[in-house]
């Protein structure tokens, strides 16, 4: 209670005003099959923090529902009749994050996906609805997302063992995407810095991992592991890279530190 010059005290309020929610993340949804489109409205709708804006049946629409609509994340399959979702893939980043949503699980398609700069690549059978929403959150705020099969395909990119789909005449990655200085990480200059600073295989791998823009859980889904298991790792990598951040990791690890 406080009181005022010839008046009666003013109650103050006992509680803090209530922050308002930000706006929910705008979601375009590219799928020639009809069924999946409203499957994935309906999911995502039912989530508080996504709504989406626009549903589209191949690349093209998804490339002019992006321009009307500009949303935070766009769904994209792979194989559509028309323009598929690789050919409208390298326009639609320079409008949104967009994260591959498909049955096609071929390691050389979710390279050249994440080549032509999506943001996370997710095979259908391999996540559950609060894994979809989750990585839609992930995706619309930075953060790669990738589900077991993408993220063994881009470990065998980084490893050397696809070099054969980087070819000259393929569209450049976006710039700053979160996996470009990692992808290009040659072989030898790997092996080189994991021998350097004395890491396990399996120390690399989840430093790899790290290095993607990975958190522990999905690191953890990944390599089969628990979260506990996970930290303990990455407490023994931050040793050895003398770094106490992920970010002093990563940049030790890319030789860019």
């Amino acid at each position: 209670m406080t009181e005022t010059r010839g008046g009666p005290p003013v109650p103050q309020h006992p509680f803090p005003e209530r922050a308002e929610a930000p706006p929910p993340l705008r979601v375009l949804v590219a799928d020639d099959n009809p069924v999946i489109r409203a499957g994935l409205t309906t999911v995502l709708s039912a989530a508080d923090d996504l709504t989406v804006v626009a549903e589209a049946e191949d690349g093209r629409a998804a490339y002019e529902a992006a321009l009307r609509h500009r949303p935070d994340v766009v769904l994209l399959d792979v194989r559509m009749p028309g323009v598929d979702g690789m050919t409208a893939l390298p326009h639609l980043v320079r409008l949104a994050p967009v994260m591959m949503l498909t049955y096609s699980d071929e390691t050389d398609i979710v390279q050249e996906a994440v080549r032509l700069g999506a943001a996370g690549y997710l095979v259908h059978g391999e996540f559950t609805t609060a894994q979809l929403t989750q990585a839609v959150r992930d995706v619309g705020s930075g953060r790669p997302h990738f589900t077991p099969t993408a993220t063994k395909a881009l470990l065998a990119h980084i490893r050397g063992n696809a070099t054969a789909h980087s070819t000259p005449q393929l569209a450049p990655r976006a710039a700053n995407h979160p996996l470009q200085n990692l992808s290009q990480m040659q072989p030898t200059v790997r092996q080189s810095t994991q021998s350097r600073f004395q890491l396990s295989g399996r120390e690399a791998e989840i430093m790899d991992l790290i290095a993607t823009g990975m958190d522990n859980r999905q690191i953890a889904a990944v390599c089969f592991i628990s979260e506990k298991t996970v930290k303990n790792h990455i407490n023994r990598i931050f040793a050895k890279l003398h770094t106490t951040t992920r970010a002093q990791a990563t940049a030790k690890w890319l030789g860019v530190a």
